[in-house]
């Protein structure tokens, strides 16, 4: 049996890395004079080594020393559709694939084919923050739906409880539908931030809803593969045929910087509009070496990817336990699926934008702000990427933990 190696520290500075090159002020006074001291939790991709088999098919596809244009070829499409059907039982025909370069080019090509400027999409609020910013690009309203929390344990300083979970609140789900300017409903499934992976009850009653009131349904199923013990994906559209699906290997095999992502559509003119969007926004053209890392990742990574998602759930117990013995205000959200873990810790601040900005600047920790998912929704509430390795992620959350306790002592100091 392969054995992947998820505790390799592996340098990415100066690397032109999004993650760890960019440098944010941190404070000058506890020896952080530059970036280097800094732990990024903060933007979704992985400090992992990908997968053996999209190394070599990258190595490979270098030797020739040309890089033209590219053509997608039916070895392509037949890898996204074996690998669909075997691990999800959703089976997908080759004529309803569209390729772009990312999911949020795909997420505006559906926006701008199925809603005109000044309609309303429906989101399930906290959200992802690019599906705010496409809504709006495209000249729509956002309108959200507030997720609730289910406590079934009230005790306020419990670290995590796993019977606690965000949930649709449906009526108010079912009068936003029923509104006559909604004409589409953007679903993350599996949810970034909270990590809810939806059951297929719950995406069958989404979907009754939107078809009595006309409303389509586009589904980010970009983080499916990413799911924690005792939980199964569901493809929207094995629930509603019907339903535009967006996709890419991106997230679950950390090949996100080789920009390729597909969109799956039934209905033939439906996506005659989306195919006709992504030439106008043009993003109809991928670099040579993205359908290469697709064929190597569904074909031929599917034992790392099992070792990766044990490692994250190992990772995701690891700052449970923590939390609960050192960080006893902060109440960690169940994980499902996703490498984001979502915290409240409303118990330290009033503000959450300024408490993370205070342990990036003291600590050199960066943490995603709950308001950067939902100005209302998102308060009180940090995103953690806990997709790095173990000793690095302790290692953030000590220096949190000591954070938290001089600020506390502070707190105690001046009363």
């Amino acid at each position: 049996m392969m054995h992947f190696d998820f505790d390799q520290i592996i340098e990415r500075k100066n690397t032109g890395c999004v993650k760890w090159d960019e440098s944010p002020a941190v404070n000058p006074a506890l020896g952080r004079k530059t970036a280097e001291d800094i732990i990024p939790l903060w933007v979704a991709d992985m400090d992992f080594a990908v997968a053996p088999a999209i190394q070599e098919a990258i190595r490979r596809r270098a030797l020739h020393p040309v890089f033209g244009y590219t053509h997608v070829g039916d070895d392509y499409y037949d890898a996204i559709i074996s690998w669909f059907d075997r691990r999800h039982h959703w089976h997908i025909k080759r004529e309803h694939i569209l390729y772009t370069t990312g999911v949020v080019p795909a997420m505006s090509c559906a926006i701008k084919a199925l809603a005109m400027p000044g309609e309303r999409v429906l989101i399930l609020s906290p959200d992802y923050n690019c599906f705010f910013s496409s809504i709006r690009n495209n000249g729509c309203e956002v309108l959200e739906s507030m997720l609730l929390l289910n406590r079934n344990n009230q005790e306020p300083f419990l670290s995590c409880n796993i019977q606690e979970h965000f949930s649709v609140d449906w009526a108010a789900f079912e009068a936003h539908c029923a509104d006559d300017k909604t004409t589409v409903f953007l679903l993350c499934n599996p949810h970034n931030p909270t990590g809810r992976v939806w059951t297929r009850e719950e995406l069958q009653r989404m979907a009754d809803i939107c078809h009595r009131h006309h409303v389509r349904i586009v589904s980010d199923e970009i983080h499916c593969e990413l799911i924690m013990p005792g939980h199964t994906f569901c493809p929207m559209a094995t629930v509603d045929a019907d339903a535009v699906i967006l996709n890419s290997p991106s997230k679950s095999f950390n090949t996100a910087g080789l920009q390729i992502a597909n969109i799956v559509c039934r209905d033939a003119e439906t996506r005659r509009r989306i195919d006709r969007a992504i030439n106008i926004n043009e993003v109809c053209d991928v670099n040579p070496f993205a359908p290469e890392a697709l064929k190597a990742a569904y074909n031929d990574s599917e034992a790392w990817l099992g070792a990766l998602n044990g490692y994250l759930w190992d990772n995701y117990q690891a700052l449970s336990a923590f939390c609960a013995d050192h960080l006893p205000h902060w109440r960690v959200m169940p994980l499902e699926g996703t490498y984001l873990v979502w915290v409240d810790v409303s118990l330290c601040c009033n503000s959450v934008a300024a408490y993370t900005d205070s342990i990036l600047r003291s600590t050199g920790v960066w943490l995603n702000p709950g308001t950067m998912y939902g100005p209302v929704s998102g308060e009180g509430y940090v995103r953690i990427n806990i997709a790095c390795p173990r000793s690095r992620l302790l290692d953030a959350l000590r220096r949190i933990s000591e954070y938290n306790k001089q600020s506390i002592t502070s707190i105690h100091e001046k009363e």
